[in-house]
C-alpha cells in the first residue's frame, strides 16, 4: 500500500466474521519459520501506514469463520502444518476464536503484528513481531503483548534514518531472538546497500538475517 492505505482502528465482535484479503498456500519466506509451507490468512486492514509496505490488505471481503476453517483445510493438501494469520494487522479483528478452531484442528498457529494492538489469544500461538517507526522513533512493546513474543523482526535500511539502527522496544529482558531484514525499496542498488548494511548489524548485534524468500522465489 506504500503509506496509501486508511489507518483502521481495532473492531470488536465475536470473530464469527472477520474481513479477509486472500487465503493462500506458499512458504513462510520471513523469520523463524523461513522456508517451511504453509497457508497464509491475509486479514484486511491495518492501523498504520508505512511508507515501505508493498501488501496490499484494503480489497477484502467478510467471511464466516467456518469458511475461513474450510479455506485452510482445503488449501493445506500437502500436509501443511503451519498457518499464519498476518495482514494488515491482525490484531485489529477479534482473531480469538480463529486461533482456537486452528489450533483444535491441529494446525500451528503463527501471528504477524506490527506490536501496537494486543488481544488474548492461546499460548501455543506464536508471535512474531515487527515493530514500525512513524517517525517519532521507536515504542517499547505493550506489556501485556512482549512477554508473548516468539520473535522480534526490524526492518533495516542503509538510506533511512527511522530505520539505520536495531532499538531496544523491551527484548533485552525476555533476550528475545532478534532478526534483522533489509527494506526492499524496489531500486536493485540501494537494496545492496540495505542487504550489506544489515549484513553488517547482524554481526554486530549477534542477530538473524530475515530474508524474503518469497521475494526471491517469485511468490506470494
Amino acid at each position: 500500500m506504500f503509506g496509501k492505505n486508511p489507518k483502521r482502528p481495532p473492531e470488536k465482535g465475536n470473530g464469527t466474521i472477520l474481513s479477509v484479503q486472500h487465503i493462500f498456500a506458499t512458504l513462510q519466506g520471513e523469520g523463524p519459520h523461513a522456508g517451511v509451507p504453509a497457508v497464509f490468512v491475509r486479514l484486511g486492514g491495518c492501523n498504520l501506514a508505512c511508507s515501505f509496505c508493498d501488501t496490499e490488505f484494503e480489497s477484502y471481503k467478510e467471511m464466516q469463520l467456518g469458511d475461513i476453517i474450510g479455506e485452510v483445510i482445503r488449501l493445506a493438501t500437502h500436509g501443511e502444518k503451519l498457518v499464519v494469520i498476518t495482514g494488515g494487522e491482525p490484531f485489529r479483528q477479534p482473531i480469538e476464536a480463529l486461533c482456537d478452531v486452528l489450533l483444535n484442528a491441529d494446525f500451528d498457529v503463527q501471528i504477524e503484528t506490527n506490536g501496537t494492538l494486543y488481544r488474548e489469544i492461546d499460548r501455543r500461538v506464536e508471535i512474531i513481531c515487527s515493530p514500525k517507526n512513524t517517525g517519532e522513533g521507536y515504542h517499547d512493546i505493550r506489556d501485556d503483548l512482549m512477554p508473548r513474543v516468539t520473535a522480534l523482526k526490524f526492518i533495516i535500511s542503509a538510506h533511512d534514518e527511522n530505520y539505520k539502527k536495531v532499538p531496544e522496544v523491551g527484548q533485552r529482558h525476555y533476550n528475545t531472538p532478534i532478526y534483522l531484514q533489509p527494506m526492499d525499496v524496489y531500486d536493485k542498488d540501494k537494496n545492496k546497500e540495505n542487504q550489506d548494511y544489515t549484513s553488517q548489524l547482524v554481526r554486530k548485534h549477534g542477530a538473524r538475517l530475515s530474508i524474503q524468500l518469497q521475494k526471491i522465489l517469485g511468490v506470494e
